[in-house]
């Protein structure tokens, strides 16, 4: 099933997870790195009279960032029309819209917002974090660990981070835990109470 960034822009709500896979040395790294089919993860906020939003953590510093009004590497949260033109036309990905069922609740909304605030800016880590941290989060849990990993954090531990304080995932696990793959249709990830994650929508860019 496919349908184009406009079309896609308008249906998103809350919740929604963004999936993206590209073919450049830094992508097949990542994707190696992580044992990922997929190399980036966003998650849509779509609140009150704003435009839809991405919420990820990148390298780059293209976008303005929509919390700061500034241009920043690491956590951002982006108008989403404009992340996904600059992760489709400039990274050369392909991308992946995953709806969330049911809709997210207000107080959801709200619990997405907190944790923009807590951890927007927080610099993504180096290639060598990203493997000791991906390894480091199939090993047993402890908390003082969790505590020192938010001192940087890349896309999928901050999706992991988000879904937790929606309620959409049980905590427990470390952040690293969690690569793009994990919210790729591939893999089993099980959402709390009765949400689900739709299968991969392809999103067409214009033109």
């Amino acid at each position: 099933m496919s349908m184009s960034l406009d079309e896609a822009v308008n249906l998103t709500r809350t919740g929604d997870v963004w999936v993206f896979r590209g073919t450049s040395v830094p992508d097949r790294a990542i994707q190696l790195t992580t044992n990922s089919p997929v190399n980036h993860v966003g998650m849509s906020i779509v609140v009150d009279d704003l435009p839809p939003l991405m919420w990820h953590a990148e390298l780059g510093r293209s976008l303005v960032d929509m919390w700061t009004g500034t241009h920043q590497r690491g956590v951002q949260l982006h108008d989403l029309r404009d992340a996904v033109l600059v992760w489709g036309r400039r990274y050369g990905q392909k991308g992946w819209l995953r709806q969330l069922d049911p809709l997210a609740t207000r107080q959801m909304e709200d619990d997405a917002l907190r944790i923009v605030a807590r951890l927007n800016g927080t610099p993504f880590p180096s290639t060598a974090q990203l493997a000791g941290r991906w390894a480091l989060g199939r090993m047993p849990f402890h908390r003082k660990a969790r505590e020192r990993q938010l001192e940087t954090a890349y896309c999928a531990e901050v999706m992991a981070l988000t879904y937790e304080e929606m309620g959409l995932l049980a905590r427990g696990k470390r952040p690293g835990y969690y690569d793009p793959g994990r919210f790729w249709s591939g893999d089993s990830l099980k959402l709390e109470g009765d949400f689900a994650l739709g299968g991969e929508i392809q999103v067409n860019l214009p033109g």
